[in-house]
């Protein structure tokens, strides 16, 4: 079968590019794989920063987001017998036999019932989304019943090491509110626990592209002369490494936001909050989105609304090591249900389906 993958944010190496590309890495194996993407660049970059082996897959033109006119673009679609489409909140149009849409963000007010789209949605046999979360909003927008697959997680590839304390927290620097990952308000929390948690560190850690450096270097700014370590681009191994010695994990997506109004500003899933748990983290996480469908509270991890239970949770943890252990080895247990393999089944499930 000749299978054509799209997602037009590929370069920026994020929790739906792993989806996508974990997809293309498993399909590749029995069938013939296709990424629409111009620069083949970015086959060596998923391995170093995401640990996806790109080998048997084919870098293609990207006629997608071409100049080509429409009807070129269809006609080089039909050559497919499916194509599978990350969406930035437009619906592809498209010849092929077979074809899936992937949302990972819930887009709202956005004209998702226009006539234009439910003609383009009669091409898709499926639509998938990465949580519950982004499913309530997408159903809701386009008028669509869609099913959820969780991100793929290599949870096997994390093993437990000696902790030491420190606190984590993984995501994309970026200042814009899809994609912002609060790293200035965690420094800001946890210089009020310097004084209470004097041998501990705090490291950020995050993917990084041209147009966010500006917020990269105000997280340095802020940091500086504070025990705190603010590092970007790092590879997949680097940050294997640091979750195995870190006790906790801090997730900050979605604070100060009403879920409501914003939902995308929310946490959609929590790749890396999966990723720290099965390295033994214990993850103290906002209480929004998609971390709710991975943690519950005081079992597996601790959600939070407001800063005073951010920093009581962290204290609580710090000074009760028996405590800390034993949520870690619930965290490590939890975080199987969302592994790479499982991902592939049902993937592989839903594809033979068609």
């Amino acid at each position: 079968m000749k299978i054509g993958i799209f997602s037009p944010y590929l370069d920026s190496l994020g929790g739906g590019e792993r989806y996508m590309l974990t997809m293309a890495e498993y399909l590749s194996k029995n069938d013939e794989v296709d990424i629409f993407w111009n620069d083949k660049k970015i086959k060596e970059k998923a391995f170093q920063r995401l640990s996806i082996d790109l080998k048997r897959v084919n870098f293609v033109e990207d006629i997608f987001y071409s100049k080509k006119n429409l009807l070129k673009k269809l006609i080089l679609s039909r050559r497919y017998n499916l194509i599978i489409f990350l969406s930035n909140g437009s619906i592809p149009s498209t010849l092929a036999k077979r074809n899936i849409l992937h949302f990972q963000h819930p887009f709202i007010n956005i004209n998702g019932k226009s006539v234009l789209n439910k003609l383009k949605l009669t091409r898709f046999s499926a639509i998938i989304c990465n949580s519950k979360f982004t499913k309530k909003y997408i159903d809701k927008e386009y008028g669509v019943s869609s099913m959820v697959i969780y991100p793929p997680v290599d949870v096997e590839k994390f093993s437990l090491g000696k902790k030491r304390n420190l606190i984590i927290s993984v995501g994309r620097f970026s200042k814009e509110p899809i994609y912002n990952k609060k790293q200035i308000e965690m420094v800001k929390f946890f210089k009020k626990l310097v004084a209470k948690l004097p041998h501990w560190r705090l490291i950020l850690i995050g993917g990084l592209l041209e147009q966010d450096k500006n917020y990269f270097r105000q997280v340095k700014k802020i940091s500086g002369g504070l025990p705190i370590d603010v590092l970007s681009n790092i590879s997949f191994d680097e940050v294997k490494n640091y979750y195995e010695r870190v006790k906790i994990y801090w997730h900050a997506t979605g604070f100060g936001e009403d879920e409501g109004d914003k939902p995308a500003a929310m946490e959609h899933f929590g790749i890396s909050t999966v990723e720290a748990m099965a390295a033994g983290c214990v993850p103290i996480v906002y209480d929004g989105g998609g971390q709710k469908e991975i943690i519950t509270n005081g079992q597996d991890g601790f959600l939070w609304k407001t800063e005073k239970q951010l920093l009581d949770y962290t204290l609580r943890l710090a000074n009760d090591e028996a405590l800390r252990e034993k949520i870690a080895q619930s965290a490590i247990k939890k975080s199987k249900l969302f592994s790479k393999e499982k991902f592939c089944q049902k993937i592989e499930g839903l594809v033979n389906s068609l």
